[in-house]
């Protein structure tokens, strides 16, 4: 009686039958992203201005000029130190505001938690231009109610720097949270009753369950939330840009994002906007990794 090997066999020859499948969305991304990603690379070390887009003058390989250039510029630290704060800020305040309404939507009756979050998936839907603009009006020193409200009288939000990125935090927050609020609204509904009961019978907390209880149990959901915040709040453009006019008085509310936008297309230095991108890109890598790895590091499954 001869054995058939078909079994064995087909199971190493299935080994390629995933990749097949993911081959049409690889090919989409490839174009989409890995493309774009590799010109941008290209032009930072390239002499890349109006003059080479228009055929003036031929295009010239600059190596890590354009690098040496942006890293010596005070100009580039100040816009990247800002940066920096500007999103840890964005991502904490989201992420508390999220997590405490996803925590809410559990204590609350069936029509409140809908209206909650009808308002949330509006807020989310809401275009950041569409947003941006209504929250200038909203806080506009004329017409705007908030000013009414707080007795500030025509008190300008976007005139002051600090007062400029609070301004546009809110707005991010705003237009954020619901994001970190569905899903962690979800995770929250996936725990076990019984964990929640067992340790609300014990005394704690609301706030003693939260962060012994659920935190933990939540804590791949939340650095999928964590990591997608840094994300967008690090390349925050579109509200910075409309809410503070392209930057705020004399560039004090500058980012990355719209100072990349400034040397690229406001002063036709494509190569030094094209170095700004790489550096964030870089810079986002880098966090991502590092936090997946001090998880990994504490055993986390993710």
């Amino acid at each position: 009686m001869t054995g058939s090997p078909t079994g064995p066999r087909s199971v190493r020859g299935s080994s390629g039958t995933p990749w097949l499948y993911l081959a049409p969305a690889l090919v989409v991304l490839g174009g989409l992203l890995v493309y774009p990603v590799y010109q941008l690379g290209l032009i930072s070390f390239l002499e890349y201005t109006q003059a080479q887009v228009s055929g003036g003058e031929p295009t010239s390989f600059k190596g890590f000029g354009n690098y040496a250039e942006l890293f010596g510029d005070g100009e580039f630290w100040r816009v990247l130190l800002a940066t920096v704060v500007f999103a840890a800020a964005c991502v904490v305040s989201t992420l508390a505001v999220g997590c405490a309404l996803a925590v809410l939507l559990t204590r609350v009756r069936a029509l409140p938690r809908l209206a909650l979050m009808l308002a949330g998936l509006g807020a989310w839907a809401t275009p950041a231009v569409t947003g941006s603009t209504v929250w200038l009006l909203l806080f506009d020193p004329d017409f705007g109610p908030v000013n009414r409200m707080l007795g500030l009288g025509d008190h300008s939000w976007t005139y002051g720097r600090y007062s400029a990125f609070l301004l546009v935090l809110l707005e991010v927050v705003w237009c954020s949270f619901p994001f970190v609020m569905v899903t962690v609204y979800a995770g929250i509904r996936a725990v076990p009753a019984e964990v929640v009961e067992a340790a609300a019978l014990d005394g704690a907390s609301q706030w003693r369950i939260w962060r012994s209880v659920l935190a933990p149990m939540l804590r791949p959901i939340l650095v999928v939330v964590t990591i997608q915040s840094v994300i967008w709040d690090f390349k925050v453009f579109t509200q910075i840009y409309v809410m503070t006019n392209g930057g705020g008085i004399a560039g004090q509310n500058l980012v990355l994002n719209v100072y990349a936008y400034q040397k690229a297309f406001a002063s036709s230095q494509y190569s030094l906007g094209s170095a700004i991108g790489v550096v964030m890109l870089l810079i986002l890598l880098a966090v991502t990794l590092v936090y997946l790895r001090l998880l990994r590091r504490q055993g986390e499954e993710l």
